[in-house]
């Protein structure tokens, strides 16, 4: 009896003999005009060349609209960092936390990735720096042969264990810091100075301190997919982006000067759009789709980036996320 890697070694080799049976298809009745322009009579020759014209002339319309490509479909996923690194704004103690390893955490992610595989997504996207991919990349082929077994971070358990079950050969690395304006930037240089320890400062003292919004999380008596739920909501995800228009956003050195938003302007604003420009530069084909893994604050940013932009079409992630619980 086969293992369940063996099937999926099967399927993968299954989709990539379609793939060739195509593109052999292509070349093979190419070298026959060749051959019968060669060998054959040039009325034989004419013949099939002329319907072979023909057929274009008549699908010629459809051709073209295929040059037009569609808007690519975009499933966004924002999530929790399942290896609690506690490097946002929010932190967690050990007590606060959950184990994903565990028995009962990796069963219910095998269900959400087998909702997420009815997206069929082609390209999957992860939060992982851009000068990762080629350590991405390593990981992933080892874990693809089973010679590597998953950490914690979310965009192994889901990111890997999807594209193997999907047979995709890659997952992209897109993250990115953003850039500073100078002044920023020479503030930042020397953490000993009055004027970077006041700005600090602004992180923690201030009056905007009651008017952060960060819902309860429910991983720990819900589980995983309730969480992710609710960090996916739209009303919470647009909320989320006023907790970065507040508090140290309006922070002035002196009078009237731009400090705070001129940080935030790189910190969350440039970074984001730097990130969206990160998945543009993926090649895609017209029957692409994305699927996106990033911290649900990104959403607040990228959502909107992919409903304007004409070159994607956003998906509502709650349908699969309801099928998963």
């Amino acid at each position: 009896m086969l293992s369940p890697d063996e099937i999926q070694k099967l399927i993968c080799l299954n989709t990539a003999r379609k793939k060739l049976f195509n593109k052999l298809f292509y070349y093979s009745f190419t070298l026959y005009l060749a051959i019968v322009y060669v060998i054959g009579s040039m009325k034989h020759f004419l013949s099939i060349l002329f319907i072979f014209i023909f057929s274009l002339n008549l699908v010629s319309p459809l051709l073209a609209q295929d040059t037009i490509q569609e808007p690519i479909p975009v499933l966004t996923l924002g999530i929790f960092h399942f290896d609690f690194p506690n490097l946002d704004r929010i932190q967690y103690n050990n007590n606060e936390i959950i184990d994903v390893s565990e028995p009962k955490y990796q069963a219910e992610i095998e269900k959400l990735v087998n909702a997420l595989s009815e997206f069929s997504p082609t390209i999957i996207v992860i939060e992982r720096p851009v000068e990762m991919q080629n350590k991405i990349d390593s990981l992933f082929q080892l874990y693809q042969t089973g010679k590597y077994a998953l950490q914690k971070g979310e965009y192994e358990q889901i990111g890997f264990r999807l594209a193997k079950k999907l047979c995709i050969n890659r997952i992209y690395c897109v993250d990115e810091w953003g850039k500073h304006y100078e002044n920023i930037e020479e503030l930042l240089k020397d953490e000993n100075s009055e004027s970077y320890i006041r700005f600090e400062d602004s992180f923690i003292h201030h009056s905007d301190s009651t008017k952060g919004y960060y819902p309860n999380p429910v991983f720990q008596k819900q589980a995983i997919i309730s969480e992710l739920i609710l960090l996916n909501k739209p009303e919470n995800i647009r909320r989320s982006l006023g907790n970065y228009l507040i508090g140290h956003f309006k922070y002035e050195a002196n009078v009237y000067d731009f400090i705070g938003t001129d940080f935030e302007t790189g910190r969350w604003f440039n970074r984001n759009l730097r990130i969206f420009r990160n998945i543009q530069r993926i090649m895609t084909k017209p029957k692409d789709r994305i699927l996106v893994i990033f911290g649900a604050d990104h959403m607040n940013i990228l959502n909107y980036l992919f409903e304007c932009s004409p070159e994607y079409n956003l998906q509502e992630i709650y349908e699969y996320l309801s099928t998963g619980e």
